[in-house]
């Protein structure tokens, strides 16, 4: 084989030495001042990655062919001049060549192109074109205010008829960024010259190249939104799962940043809109992490997730806002505040990590899929954060680790796939897998307290008296409206039997339990429960208050309970004893009861008792307090004055209770009305 190879590499030799200058796709350039020489412009383009006369600075007379640039020094084309001698320069620079074009090859019947076109690619950071001295174009506005773009696109010019000429192009570099490693500047790619028709056919494989190599990036995103859209519809319809929300807050941030990177906004007011969306990206996965890792029950924890994700907000809206003042003539200032703000949205990233962190130190029993979640974004969230943290103030460290973190460990189909894209990936997948686990998980709860509260209602309703009691010598109505499915009000009315001086009387409690829903319920069946035993044993109200009392200490957990006991006679004469409860209304006028203390607070708590007479037509109103704490839309309370209005019409229960909710119902109401009937033997 060695000793084929030379006749096997002979004729390629010999087909490059005979090659025709229209086929040449490189411009010539050697180490002295020289003339790009290219073919006469035809179906090829020609890049002009030779050596380009170059210096910093910015001077106008620089544009005119006829400067002598012989003692400028030459860079490369294909390169920013960060990378070629020149680090951490930003500011002015010009790049001049001299075009040759060489004596038309045409083959018979062919005529010679008409215009000659230019196609520039990316230039850091915003630059103008001449042609023979001419300004042709530029992207970008140069200071002094200047204007320049994340995504700046490759652009075509046309120079003109075809002749030698000379290129000048006044570039100017933005100040840095933090995150910039400061071997920015200039070309990063040649320049492309040829016909109209070849260099739109150069700029279409540009645009081909650049979509087939970004095919990755927009199916992720796609993937994102997809995941963003579904779960608003899923939070929309369920506002209570948290978890969902914060999955859309998560998902959401990814398509909208491209979307912001790739709208060719001027970069300081594209990041004053990315910093905070970037931020709030990050303060979704904390919420997602609280809730999937079983940490959002830690009040202490949860408090200071919220403190640290304001800060974390306002910090990454200083950050987008400062991005403003690097248009200014004195950008100095602002870059030393954006490497600081930098730094400290650095250190708030790293709290997610905290948070998986410290439940896996807490050991939570968690399901695999929830534990998924923490696993992928602990990797995640390390590299992107290490990343960057590295990166930022690169170009007086010289680190270079950041890059290693970011490198593509493979292609496919010309796409590059790093660890951030393999990693964030995979944490998408998990959290949308873990939110329908808990959405599902959810769901069965749900369904299980919804057969709890009904089994709850159906109790209540057991305890509350379902038809009107006879109260003899006194017409009785009552209404209970609960502001949830399950109330904590209640009341019971109980006749008293035995000896002659309780003939005929009648025990009735009001009363109501804090809180609401099955635990208010479990307790008003407690309270019912002790009171028809107590009052087996005794008839005086302050007594049963006071039984009760003792029997709820240790058994409300934090809670307590209003009650006012009456016992009613039929001749009018009534003893009323209240534990906490709002006082009884007699006609207009509201009943001075002794205070006391609810109960279950205190074990030796006790209670006075007050006389009450009631004349034939006389009306006793007695309610909770979700009457007097109506609130309308405008958040003002029913009142006393209206309640003492109210009862001097002296109305039904159910119309007293029909004012209130018309007025605005926030709490359970109970109300009953009893009226001494006119005729003593009725």
């Amino acid at each position: 084989m060695r000793r084929c190879l030379p006749l096997v590499c002979l004729p390629l030799v010999i087909l490059a030495a005979c090659e025709p200058a229209s086929s040449q796709l490189r411009a010539t350039a050697t180490g002295k001042v020289q003339a790009h020489t290219i073919p006469q412009p035809g179906p090829s383009e020609f890049r002009l990655d030779g050596l380009w006369q170059f210096h910093l600075g910015d001077d106008p007379a620089w544009k005119s062919p006829s400067f002598d640039d012989s003692g400028w020094e030459q860079i490369k084309a294909d390169e920013p001049w960060g990378m070629q001698g020149h680090p951490n320069i930003d500011g002015f620079a010009w790049y001049r060549c001299r075009l040759a074009i060489a004596p038309a090859q045409s083959l018979p019947g062919e005529s010679s192109p008409e215009a000659l076109a230019i196609l520039m690619p990316r230039v850091e950071d915003a630059y103008e074109l001449y042609w023979n001295g001419r300004l042709i174009g530029g992207d970008g506005k140069l200071p002094p205010h200047p204007i320049w773009y994340f995504s700046q696109l490759p652009r075509t010019f046309e120079l003109g008829p075809v002749r030698p000429g000379l290129l000048a192009v006044r570039v100017w570099k933005a100040p840095f960024f933090s995150y910039e490693p400061g071997l920015e500047g200039g070309f990063e790619a040649p320049p492309v010259v040829g016909s109209s028709f070849a260099v739109a056919r150069a700029l279409t494989a540009l645009d081909y190249r650049g979509l087939r190599g970004r095919q990755l990036l927009y199916a992720l995103n796609l993937l994102y939104a997809l995941v963003a859209v579904l779960g608003l519809i899923a939070w929309s319809r369920d506002r209570s799962q948290w978890t969902t929300f914060w999955m859309v807050g998560f998902a959401i941030v990814k398509p909208l940043s491209l979307l912001l990177l790739d709208s060719h906004l001027p970069i300081t007011i594209m990041y004053v809109f990315y910093a905070p969306l970037y931020g709030f990206g990050d303060i979704s996965l904390w919420f997602l992490l609280l809730w999937l890792l079983g940490l959002h029950a830690d009040s202490r924890l949860l408090r200071w997730t919220k403190s640290l994700a304001i800060a974390y907000l306002v910090a990454q809206s200083l950050e987008g806002l400062n991005a403003l003042g690097f248009a200014s003539n004195t950008p100095a200032p602002f870059q030393r505040v954006d490497l600081g703000l930098q730094l400290v949205c650095i250190a708030f990233e790293f709290f997610s990590i905290v948070l998986i962190a410290i439940a896996v130190v807490r050991r939570q029993r968690l399901k695999p899929a929830r534990w998924s979640v923490g696993f992928f974004a602990f990797f995640s969230q390390t590299i992107i954060t290490a990343s960057y943290a590295l990166d930022k103030g690169s170009r007086f460290t010289h680190w270079t680790l950041w890059e290693k973190l970011l490198a593509p460990l493979f292609t496919v189909f010309g796409n590059r796939v790093t660890a951030p894209d393999i990693f964030n990936t995979l944490l998408l997948l998990s959290i949308v897998y873990a939110v329908y686990q808990a959405s599902v998980e959810g769901r069965r709860r749900q369904i299980v307290l919804e057969h709890e509260f009904m089994s709850a209602r159906e109790l209540q309703q057991a305890l509350i008296p379902a038809t009107q009691p006879v109260v003899p010598g006194f017409a009785l109505t009552s209404a209970y409206r609960p502001a949830m499915e399950v109330g904590g009000d209640f009341f019971q009315i109980i006749p008293i039997r035995g000896s002659e001086i309780n003939a005929s009387s009648t025990l009735i409690l009001l009363g109501d339990v804090s809180g609401k829903g099955l635990k208010a319920a479990m307790t008003v069946s407690l309270i019912v429960g002790a009171a028809r035993m107590l009052s087996e044993f005794t008839t005086s109200p302050a007594e049963i208050l006071a039984g009760l009392n003792r029997r709820l200490q240790g058994q409300l957990q934090g809670g307590f309970a209003t009650c006012i006991a009456l016992r009613l006679r039929e001749d009018g004469s009534c003893e009323a004893s209240s534990a906490g409860q709002p006082a009884p209304f007699l006609n207009g006028s509201e009943i001075d009861l002794p205070g006391a203390l609810p109960l279950g607070l205190f074990v030796t708590a006790s209670y006075e008792e007050c006389i009450i007479h009631l004349d034939p037509g006389d009306q006793l109103s007695l309610y909770t307090d979700g009457l007097l704490e109506a609130r309308n839309s405008a958040g003002e309370l029913y009142s006393f004055e209206r309640l003492k209005t109210l009862f001097a019409t002296r109305p039904t229960a159910e119309q007293a209770t029909e004012a209130a909710i018309a007025f605005g119902q926030d709490d359970d109401i109970t109300v009953l009305t009893l009226r001494r009937n006119s005729d003593a033997t009725r």
